[in-house]
């Protein structure tokens, strides 16, 4: 199994570098499943606010993952957050890589449903997992569900109850639940871990989840 060892590459959101306090912890969870290299596309690096064309995001993802690669012989799965993990859809039509995870894809630019960023999921041919909450407007889920519908590529969902774009369960519905933001990161990322596990990937320490009192983190199909 060792052969099968699985690295991760990830890529950031539109507005917040990788040294974001919120990307520092997703790096932080992610490498309870396997070793984690994070990067920042030009613009960030040069200190513009406005992303690049999306041909320059993509060279830019994929240097990353080259750079990756020369360093890890194994697998390797693409891990997004919002844009991180759009860009990473459309590096995975290009490059072979085991799976794209994608936290909060922002499916609905600017939040408006008639503008759908779905052509790249209805092409894609690597399995993906969306991690989604149920207060994000980027991504309504019956939107998704639609365009989950008509990918070919294997899907998973994990929906995570009052979370916003960025996976953060609201504080008033923690404390009514008893619970923490750490527990719902937890039960997302044992989804996660269970997805690379069923198609045959050595991830290793991932949590079990965070008992039954947690904000709930539901995998779909």
């Amino acid at each position: 199994m060792a052969d099968r060892a699985v690295a991760f590459l990830l890529a950031p959101g539109a507005g917040a570098p990788s040294s974001h306090p919120r990307m520092l912890t997703f790096a932080r969870l992610i490498a309870a499943l396997g070793p984690v290299v994070a990067f920042d596309y030009p613009y960030m690096r040069e200190g513009r606010r406005r992303p690049d064309p999306l041909p320059k995001l993509i060279a830019a993802h994929r240097a990353a993952l080259a750079g990756l690669r020369e360093r890890h012989a194994g697998p390797i799965v693409l891990v997004g957050k919002s844009m991180g993990g759009r860009v990473g859809c459309h590096v995975a039509l290009i490059e072979p890589v085991e799976a794209v995870i994608c936290l909060g894809y922002p499916l609905c630019g600017a939040g408006d449903r008639s503008r759908l960023r779905d052509q790249v999921l209805v092409e894609l041919r690597t399995p993906a997992m969306f991690v989604q909450g149920t207060r994000d407007a980027l991504c309504p889920l019956d939107c998704l569900d639609g365009v989950r519908k008509r990918m070919v590529a294997e899907s998973r969902l994990c929906v995570v109850e009052g979370a916003d774009h960025s996976l953060l369960v609201a504080k008033a519905a923690l404390k009514a639940r008893g619970a923490t933001q750490e527990q719902a990161d937890a039960t997302w990322l044992a989804a996660v871990g269970e997805f690379l596990a069923g198609r045959g990937l050595a991830v290793g320490g991932q949590s079990t989840g965070a008992g039954p009192e947690a904000p709930s983190a539901t995998p779909g199909r």
